[in-house]
C-alpha cells in the first residue's frame, strides 16, 4: 500500500441507534486507520430494542450517491452490508463493474438481531447471482449462508466448510463462514479461499452487548485488507479487534436493550 491512508467505502443502511450499519462501518474504519465514505442503501429507526421502521431511497439515488464518491475519491476498499431491496441491489453491483474496486467485502446482511428482515425477499437472489461473482470477500452467518443457497443451517464445521465452497463456487472469490451460530464453547470461523481453508478460532465472549458484530466484522476487514493486502491476516486481525471491542462493550452505556459493542476500546 502506498498511500498512508486507504479510503475505504461503507454502502450500507443508517442505524438511527448508532451500533450497526453506517455508523458502525464508519467507527470501525476510523479505530482501524482508514478514512471512510459512505453510500447509504436505507434509513432504519432503529435503536438497542430493535427495528420500527425502514425507508429505502429510489434506486437511482443509491447510484448517483456511488459515481459521487468514485468519481471523485480514490477507494481502496468497499464493504457492502444492508441493500434492503433487489433494485438496490442491482444498482450497487452495476456501479461496482463500471468502478472495480481492488477489494469487496461483502456482508449478506438479511435479518436484524432482533429478528427484522433487512433484505426483501427477491432480493436474496439478486445478492446471490449480482453481487457474489464480485465479492474479494463474502462474510455469511450460518442462516444467511444457508438461505443464499437454499439449504438448512448447517450445525457443524464440516458443514461450514462444505457450505463455504458452495458460496465461492457461485463466485466470491474467497468465503468467511462464521460460526456464531454453532452450539459450542468457542466461536470458530472458516476461511475458505480457491488455495485451502483456514479455522480462526476464536473465544465466544459472554456479553449482553453485541449490537453490530457482523457490520463490525465485515468492515474491519474492509479496512486491514486494504492497508495489508492479505485477507488471511485481514481477516484475522480483524477478529482480535472485535473480539476486543465485545470484551469491553459494558464500558458503554448506551439504551435499555442489546448495546453496540466498544469500537473505540484501545482510544477511550
Amino acid at each position: 500500500m502506498t498511500h498512508a491512508i486507504p479510503n475505504v467505502l461503507t454502502i450500507a443502511g443508517s442505524d438511527s441507534g448508532g451500533g450497526a450499519g453506517i455508523q458502525a462501518d464508519l467507527k470501525a474504519f476510523s479505530a482501524l486507520g482508514a478514512y471512510g465514505a459512505s453510500v447509504i442503501t436505507a434509513l432504519t429507526a432503529q435503536n438497542t430494542r430493535g427495528v420500527t421502521a425502514i425507508h429505502t431511497p429510489d434506486p437511482g439515488f443509491v447510484t448517483a450517491q456511488l459515481d459521487a464518491v468514485f468519481d471523485d475519491i480514490r477507494i481502496d476498499a468497499v464493504k457492502i452490508g444492508m441493500l434492503a431491496n433487489a433494485q438496490i441491489a442491482r444498482a450497487v453491483a452495476d456501479a461496482l463493474r463500471r468502478y472495480q474496486p481492488k477489494h469487496i467485502v461483502l456482508d449478506t446482511v438479511m435479518i436484524s438481531k432482533s429478528n427484522h428482515a433487512l433484505l426483501a425477499p427477491d432480493a436474496v437472489a439478486a445478492v446471490r447471482d449480482e453481487l457474489l461473482p464480485l465479492a474479494s470477500l463474502v462474510t455469511p452467518n450460518l442462516p444467511e449462508a444457508a438461505a443464499l443457497l437454499g439449504e438448512a443451517a448447517v450445525t457443524d464445521e464440516a458443514g461450514m466448510i462444505r457450505q463455504g465452497e458452495a458460496l465461492r463456487a457461485l463466485g466470491a472469490q474467497a468465503v468467511l463462514m462464521k460460526g456464531g451460530h454453532l452450539a459450542a464453547s468457542d466461536s470458530p470461523d472458516w476461511l475458505i479461499q480457491e488455495h485451502g481453508t483456514l479455522r480462526l478460532g476464536g473465544p465466544r465472549v459472554p456479553v449482553k452487548n453485541t449490537h453490530g458484530t457482523g457490520c463490525t466484522l465485515s468492515s474491519s476487514i474492509a479496512a486491514l485488507v486494504a492497508q495489508r493486502d492479505d485477507l488471511a491476516s485481514a481477516v484475522a486481525e480483524a477478529k482480535v479487534y472485535l473480539t476486543g471491542a465485545l470484551q469491553a462493550s459494558d464500558q458503554l452505556e448506551v439504551g435499555s436493550g442489546v448495546g453496540p459493542v466498544h469500537h473505540f476500546y484501545r482510544w477511550w
